[in-house]
Protein backbone atom coordinates (compact mmCIF):
# COMPACT_ATOMS: atom_id res chain seq x y z
CA UNK A 1 0.00 0.00 0.00
CA UNK A 2 1.42 3.36 -1.02
CA UNK A 3 0.81 6.50 1.01
CA UNK A 4 -1.34 9.01 -0.88
CA UNK A 5 0.43 12.03 -2.35
CA UNK A 6 -1.57 15.17 -3.09
CA UNK A 7 -1.17 17.72 -5.88
CA UNK A 8 -3.57 20.66 -5.77
CA UNK A 9 -4.10 22.97 -8.74
CA UNK A 10 -5.81 26.33 -8.85
CA UNK A 11 -8.78 25.20 -10.94
CA UNK A 12 -10.10 22.23 -12.87
CA UNK A 13 -8.79 23.45 -16.24
CA UNK A 14 -5.22 23.68 -14.96
CA UNK A 15 -5.65 20.36 -13.20
CA UNK A 16 -6.69 18.70 -16.47
CA UNK A 17 -3.79 20.22 -18.41
CA UNK A 18 -1.22 19.29 -15.77
CA UNK A 19 -2.60 15.77 -15.40
CA UNK A 20 -2.51 15.31 -19.18
CA UNK A 21 1.14 16.41 -19.28
CA UNK A 22 1.92 14.06 -16.40
CA UNK A 23 0.21 11.16 -18.19
CA UNK A 24 2.08 11.78 -21.44
CA UNK A 25 5.37 11.63 -19.54
CA UNK A 26 4.40 8.40 -17.79
CA UNK A 27 3.37 6.71 -21.03
CA UNK A 28 6.53 7.78 -22.86
CA UNK A 29 8.72 6.63 -19.97
CA UNK A 30 6.96 3.26 -19.79
CA UNK A 31 7.31 2.73 -23.53
CA UNK A 32 11.00 3.57 -23.34
CA UNK A 33 11.52 1.17 -20.45
CA UNK A 34 9.32 -1.76 -21.48
CA UNK A 35 8.36 -1.22 -25.12
CA UNK A 36 4.68 -0.61 -24.42
CA UNK A 37 2.44 1.02 -21.83
CA UNK A 38 -0.95 0.26 -20.32
CA UNK A 39 -3.38 2.81 -18.93
CA UNK A 40 -6.80 2.43 -17.34
CA UNK A 41 -9.11 5.30 -18.25
CA UNK A 42 -11.94 6.80 -16.25
CA UNK A 43 -15.07 8.61 -17.35
CA UNK A 44 -16.89 11.51 -15.78
CA UNK A 45 -16.22 15.19 -16.18
CA UNK A 46 -12.69 15.06 -14.79
CA UNK A 47 -11.63 11.97 -16.71
CA UNK A 48 -13.01 13.36 -19.95
CA UNK A 49 -11.50 16.77 -19.21
CA UNK A 50 -8.08 15.14 -18.92
CA UNK A 51 -8.55 13.32 -22.23
CA UNK A 52 -9.62 16.52 -23.97
CA UNK A 53 -6.56 18.30 -22.58
CA UNK A 54 -4.36 15.47 -23.82
CA UNK A 55 -5.96 15.70 -27.27
CA UNK A 56 -5.13 19.41 -27.51
CA UNK A 57 -1.55 19.04 -26.24
CA UNK A 58 1.22 19.20 -28.88
CA UNK A 59 3.16 16.78 -26.68
CA UNK A 60 0.66 14.00 -27.42
CA UNK A 61 2.73 13.12 -30.48
CA UNK A 62 5.53 11.96 -28.17
CA UNK A 63 3.38 8.89 -27.44
CA UNK A 64 3.67 5.87 -29.70
CA UNK A 65 -0.07 5.25 -29.85
CA UNK A 66 0.42 1.88 -31.54
CA UNK A 67 2.16 0.57 -28.41
CA UNK A 68 -0.43 1.65 -25.85
CA UNK A 69 -3.07 -0.58 -24.26
CA UNK A 70 -6.16 1.20 -22.99
CA UNK A 71 -8.54 -0.33 -20.46
CA UNK A 72 -11.48 0.98 -18.44
CA UNK A 73 -12.08 0.78 -14.71
CA UNK A 74 -15.83 0.69 -15.15
CA UNK A 75 -18.58 1.12 -17.69
CA UNK A 76 -22.26 1.85 -17.83
CA UNK A 77 -23.97 -1.33 -19.12
CA UNK A 78 -25.70 0.32 -22.05
CA UNK A 79 -25.86 -0.36 -25.81
CA UNK A 80 -22.82 0.14 -28.02
CA UNK A 81 -22.46 3.78 -29.02
CA UNK A 82 -24.69 5.10 -26.25
CA UNK A 83 -23.51 8.64 -25.43
CA UNK A 84 -23.42 7.79 -21.71
CA UNK A 85 -20.87 5.00 -22.14
CA UNK A 86 -17.37 5.90 -21.00
CA UNK A 87 -15.81 4.49 -24.17
CA UNK A 88 -18.12 6.58 -26.36
CA UNK A 89 -17.11 9.73 -24.48
CA UNK A 90 -13.42 8.77 -24.62
CA UNK A 91 -13.59 8.34 -28.38
CA UNK A 92 -15.11 11.78 -28.77
CA UNK A 93 -12.64 13.43 -26.39
CA UNK A 94 -9.43 11.78 -27.64
CA UNK A 95 -9.36 8.36 -29.25
CA UNK A 96 -10.85 9.31 -32.61
CA UNK A 97 -8.11 11.93 -32.98
CA UNK A 98 -5.06 9.72 -32.36
CA UNK A 99 -3.70 6.60 -34.14
CA UNK A 100 -4.52 4.02 -31.49
CA UNK A 101 -4.45 0.36 -32.45
CA UNK A 102 -8.12 -0.76 -32.26
CA UNK A 103 -7.00 -4.17 -31.00
CA UNK A 104 -5.41 -2.47 -27.98
CA UNK A 105 -8.51 -0.50 -27.01
CA UNK A 106 -10.16 -2.83 -24.51
CA UNK A 107 -13.71 -1.55 -24.13
CA UNK A 108 -16.00 -3.26 -21.66
CA UNK A 109 -18.90 -5.18 -23.25
CA UNK A 110 -22.10 -3.37 -24.17
CA UNK A 111 -25.60 -4.46 -23.22
CA UNK A 112 -26.42 -5.31 -26.85
CA UNK A 113 -23.22 -7.25 -27.46
CA UNK A 114 -22.28 -10.91 -27.34
CA UNK A 115 -23.57 -11.35 -23.78
CA UNK A 116 -26.88 -9.58 -24.24
CA UNK A 117 -28.20 -8.13 -21.03
CA UNK A 118 -26.28 -10.61 -18.85
CA UNK A 119 -24.00 -8.21 -16.99
CA UNK A 120 -22.38 -10.99 -14.97
CA UNK A 121 -21.32 -12.80 -18.15
CA UNK A 122 -20.05 -9.52 -19.59
CA UNK A 123 -18.01 -8.84 -16.45
CA UNK A 124 -16.57 -12.36 -16.49
CA UNK A 125 -15.56 -11.91 -20.13
CA UNK A 126 -13.69 -8.70 -19.31
CA UNK A 127 -11.95 -10.45 -16.42
CA UNK A 128 -10.85 -13.15 -18.87
CA UNK A 129 -9.52 -10.50 -21.25
CA UNK A 130 -7.51 -8.95 -18.43
CA UNK A 131 -6.15 -12.34 -17.38
CA UNK A 132 -5.11 -13.12 -20.96
CA UNK A 133 -3.15 -9.87 -21.09
CA UNK A 134 -1.33 -10.55 -17.83
CA UNK A 135 2.15 -12.00 -18.12
CA UNK A 136 4.18 -14.10 -15.67
CA UNK A 137 5.83 -10.93 -14.40
CA UNK A 138 2.46 -9.54 -13.33
CA UNK A 139 1.94 -12.15 -10.59
CA UNK A 140 -1.82 -12.00 -10.86
CA UNK A 141 -4.92 -12.01 -13.01
CA UNK A 142 -4.55 -8.50 -14.42
CA UNK A 143 -1.68 -6.67 -16.11
CA UNK A 144 0.44 -4.37 -14.00
CA UNK A 145 -1.04 -1.17 -15.37
CA UNK A 146 1.34 1.76 -15.61
CA UNK A 147 -1.36 4.24 -14.61
CA UNK A 148 -4.91 3.56 -13.47
CA UNK A 149 -7.10 6.66 -13.24
CA UNK A 150 -10.24 7.02 -11.15
CA UNK A 151 -12.73 9.80 -10.74
CA UNK A 152 -13.95 10.33 -7.18
CA UNK A 153 -17.69 10.71 -6.72
CA UNK A 154 -19.33 12.99 -4.16
CA UNK A 155 -20.23 9.86 -2.17
CA UNK A 156 -16.56 8.65 -2.34
CA UNK A 157 -17.29 6.03 -5.00
CA UNK A 158 -14.57 5.13 -7.50
CA UNK A 159 -15.12 3.18 -10.72
CA UNK A 160 -18.58 1.72 -10.01
CA UNK A 161 -17.69 0.70 -6.47
CA UNK A 162 -20.27 2.45 -4.30
CA UNK A 163 -20.24 2.63 -0.50
CA UNK A 164 -21.62 -0.48 1.21
CA UNK A 165 -22.66 -2.24 -2.03
CA UNK A 166 -21.43 -5.82 -2.65
CA UNK A 167 -18.93 -4.85 -5.36
CA UNK A 168 -16.74 -2.89 -2.97
CA UNK A 169 -16.51 -5.93 -0.70
CA UNK A 170 -15.25 -8.23 -3.46
CA UNK A 171 -11.85 -9.73 -2.67
CA UNK A 172 -11.48 -12.51 -5.26
CA UNK A 173 -12.87 -11.46 -8.66
CA UNK A 174 -11.21 -8.70 -10.69
CA UNK A 175 -14.35 -7.54 -12.51
CA UNK A 176 -17.96 -7.70 -11.36
CA UNK A 177 -21.43 -6.75 -12.48
CA UNK A 178 -22.98 -3.99 -10.41
CA UNK A 179 -26.70 -3.87 -9.69
CA UNK A 180 -28.63 -1.10 -8.00
CA UNK A 181 -26.06 1.66 -8.42
CA UNK A 182 -27.37 4.79 -6.68
CA UNK A 183 -26.76 6.90 -9.78
CA UNK A 184 -28.10 6.00 -13.21
CA UNK A 185 -27.82 3.68 -14.91
CA UNK A 186 -28.23 1.15 -12.09
CA UNK A 187 -26.47 -1.70 -13.95
CA UNK A 188 -22.74 -1.37 -14.58
CA UNK A 189 -19.48 -3.28 -14.93
CA UNK A 190 -16.57 -2.46 -12.65
CA UNK A 191 -13.06 -3.49 -11.79
CA UNK A 192 -12.75 -4.38 -8.13
CA UNK A 193 -10.31 -3.09 -5.56
CA UNK A 194 -7.93 -6.07 -6.02
CA UNK A 195 -7.67 -5.25 -9.75
CA UNK A 196 -7.21 -1.55 -9.07
CA UNK A 197 -4.40 -2.24 -6.63
CA UNK A 198 -2.45 -4.15 -9.30
CA UNK A 199 -1.50 -0.84 -10.95
CA UNK A 200 1.93 0.68 -10.53
CA UNK A 201 0.29 4.05 -10.02
CA UNK A 202 -3.30 4.93 -9.14
CA UNK A 203 -4.41 8.51 -9.80
CA UNK A 204 -7.59 9.80 -8.20
CA UNK A 205 -9.11 12.87 -9.85
CA UNK A 206 -11.33 15.27 -7.93
CA UNK A 207 -12.35 18.78 -8.95
CA UNK A 208 -15.18 20.98 -7.76
CA UNK A 209 -16.79 21.93 -4.48
CA UNK A 210 -19.05 18.87 -4.65
CA UNK A 211 -15.98 16.62 -4.27
CA UNK A 212 -14.55 18.39 -1.21
CA UNK A 213 -16.33 16.30 1.42
CA UNK A 214 -15.53 13.06 -0.40
CA UNK A 215 -11.82 13.90 -0.54
CA UNK A 216 -11.81 14.84 3.13
CA UNK A 217 -13.49 11.57 4.13
CA UNK A 218 -11.34 9.33 1.93
CA UNK A 219 -8.09 10.94 3.10
CA UNK A 220 -9.01 10.96 6.78
CA UNK A 221 -8.51 7.25 7.38
CA UNK A 222 -12.03 6.08 6.54
CA UNK A 223 -12.64 2.43 5.75
CA UNK A 224 -12.94 1.32 2.14
CA UNK A 225 -16.41 -0.22 2.56
CA UNK A 226 -17.84 3.12 3.66
CA UNK A 227 -15.51 5.19 1.45
CA UNK A 228 -14.28 3.18 -1.57
CA UNK A 229 -11.84 5.91 -2.61
CA UNK A 230 -9.91 5.19 0.57
CA UNK A 231 -9.22 1.67 -0.67
CA UNK A 232 -7.87 2.69 -4.07
CA UNK A 233 -4.09 2.72 -4.09
CA UNK A 234 -1.24 1.68 -6.34
CA UNK A 235 1.67 -0.65 -5.79
CA UNK A 236 4.23 2.09 -6.17
CA UNK A 237 2.32 5.35 -5.97
CA UNK A 238 -1.10 6.75 -5.13
CA UNK A 239 -1.65 10.25 -6.42
CA UNK A 240 -4.59 12.51 -5.67
CA UNK A 241 -4.96 15.24 -8.29
CA UNK A 242 -7.32 17.94 -7.07
CA UNK A 243 -8.32 21.51 -7.73
CA UNK A 244 -8.48 24.03 -4.89
CA UNK A 245 -12.24 23.62 -4.51
CA UNK A 246 -12.02 19.84 -4.03
CA UNK A 247 -9.15 20.33 -1.56
CA UNK A 248 -10.93 23.04 0.43
CA UNK A 249 -11.81 20.78 3.38
CA UNK A 250 -8.43 19.13 3.68
CA UNK A 251 -5.86 20.21 6.29
CA UNK A 252 -3.26 22.36 4.54
CA UNK A 253 -0.56 20.24 6.15
CA UNK A 254 -1.48 17.46 3.70
CA UNK A 255 -0.45 19.32 0.58
CA UNK A 256 1.89 22.08 -0.63
CA UNK A 257 0.60 25.43 -1.91
CA UNK A 258 -1.48 25.32 -5.08
CA UNK A 259 0.60 24.75 -8.18
CA UNK A 260 -0.14 25.97 -11.71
Amino acid sequence: MSTPQLVVHRDKELMAQAAAARLITKIVDAQAARGSASVVLTGGRNGNGLLAALASSPARDAIDWSRLDLWWGDERFLPEGDPERNVTQARAALLDAVPVDPKRVHAMPASNGAYGNDVEAAAAAYAEELAAAAGPEDHGEVPTFDVLMLGVGPDTHVASLFPELPAVRETERTVVGVHGAPKPPPVRISMTLPAIRAAREVWLLAAGEDKAQAAAIALSGAGEIQAPAAGAYGRGRTLWLLDSAAASRLPRALYPPASP
